[in-house]
């Protein structure tokens, strides 16, 4: 790919998110939003602690295509991307669980000090995280990096798997406080349509902030590779 073609698409991905992310923040912040029993303006959440579950995700996705681009080819640089879009993955999940414990502290805890409830949704989303870390623990335990490559991308390949089920399908089965559960109707329910105006362009800044945190981590973590490989010792 020419390297002026990846600047401007780099530039154009950059405005784009940074518009998107300023207008859906003062947008979420300031604009009215329906009164919902029980949630009141901490509705608001919904535009930051959704979308940073849909950006975890894409994430996650990229991150089994690019570990199948490994076992087939056995290309260092598919590794490397592989990798790095667990670790900002990771990233959004830990947001997304401390978006989601403070939201529930405000609503369904309101007046006490809990913080978590092992709800079923709270707790396989946790879950999730920690298959992620569980397959950076792999990576750090083996020393070659061909062997290494391989089998954490297959590892890579079935954590993605456990992604829609521990995310979606197996929480909507249980009974849960959160919304789209069994006996609770989902956000689409409760909310306001307009409301989606702004979570939906949310949901795009998001995931194009996501892409730019692993693009530039790929490009850092080449450069030091290369370097790595130069001067035949570690930085």
């Amino acid at each position: 790919m020419p390297r002026n073609y990846r600047r401007i698409r780099l530039i154009i991905i950059v405005w784009m998110t940074l518009v998107l992310l300023g207008a859906f923040s003062f947008a979420g912040t300031w604009l009215n939003i329906p009164r919902v029993a029980m949630l009141e303006h901490t509705a608001r959440n919904l535009y930051f602690h959704v979308p940073m579950w849909f950006t975890m995700m894409a994430l996650t996705a990229l991150s089994a295509v690019h570990a199948i681009q490994c076992l087939r080819t056995n290309n260092p640089v598919s590794d490397i991307r592989s990798s790095t879009a667990a670790l900002v993955a990771i990233v959004f999940g830990l947001l997304g669980l401390a978006t989601g414990s403070m939201w529930a502290r405000f609503t369904w805890y309101e007046g006490t000090n809990i913080w978590w409830n092992f709800d079923p949704k709270q707790s396989m989303a946790a879950v999730q995280v920690l298959i992620y870390g569980a397959y950076f623990a792999l990576r750090g335990a083996l020393d070659d990096p061909i062997k290494r490559a391989r089998i954490a991308a297959v590892y890579n390949i079935f954590a993605f798997v456990t992604v829609p089920f521990l995310l979606y399908v197996l929480p909507r089965q249980l009974e849960s406080l959160h919304p789209g559960a069994e006996g609770n109707p989902a956000f689409s329910d409760i909310t306001d349509p307009i409301m989606r105006i702004v979570f939906y362009p949310a949901v795009i800044g998001f995931i194009g902030l996501g892409w730019l945190l692993y693009t530039q981590r790929v490009r850092l973590s080449r450069a030091s590779a290369t370097l790595q490989s130069i001067l035949g010792k570690d930085l």
